[in-house]
């Protein structure tokens, strides 16, 4: 069983990049400078932001769907990066000494199952999830924090 997980997609965000921070605040977003190597994770990059660097930090739907798991949270976006390439079975850096909260969903968007995955055990746990046939995807979530990090989808599986 192999998955996918890839950033989100920049041009998603350019409505933001380029504003000033009374335009920001007017579509419900902020600036932000980090001010430490870690605990600015942006998801389209799928990093952290280095100190110094300029993030929006905005409200993300990231499971919009019709029905009562719809969910939107903060995250962060870096103002200059490029995506991330799609890793395939493989972590991106922002996963790396976190805990996460892996949720599994079907395709209706309904939640299936959802386990708490502490750093070495996340590959073991999305290939748990996916050993379900009825997890579509999964959606890691910052543990402590909350906020939406990344979606996981099956690579090449043949349901």
């Amino acid at each position: 069983m192999s998955y996918r997980i890839a950033g989100l997609p920049r041009a998603a965000f350019a409505k933001y990049f380029g504003r000033t921070a009374g335009e920001l605040g007017e579509l419900g977003a902020r600036r932000v400078i980090a001010d430490a190597a870690r605990g600015f994770p942006c998801r389209v990059t799928l990093e952290d932001a280095g100190v110094g660097e300029r993030l929006i930090l905005l409200n993300f739907t990231h499971h919009d769907v019709a029905g009562p798991y719809r969910s939107a949270y903060a995250i962060y976006v870096r103002e200059e990066g490029e995506e991330a390439e799609p890793l395939v079975d493989s972590l991106p850096p922002i996963f790396a000494g976190r805990t996460l909260s892996l949720r599994g969903f079907d395709a209706e968007g309904m939640l299936q199952e959802a386990v708490l995955a502490v750093p070495d055990e996340q590959d073991g746990a999305i290939r748990a999830l996916f050993a379900n046939p009825r997890v579509a995807c999964i959606h890691a979530h910052n543990a402590a924090y909350g906020c939406f990090a990344a979606r996981i989808e099956r690579h090449g599986d043949e349901r």
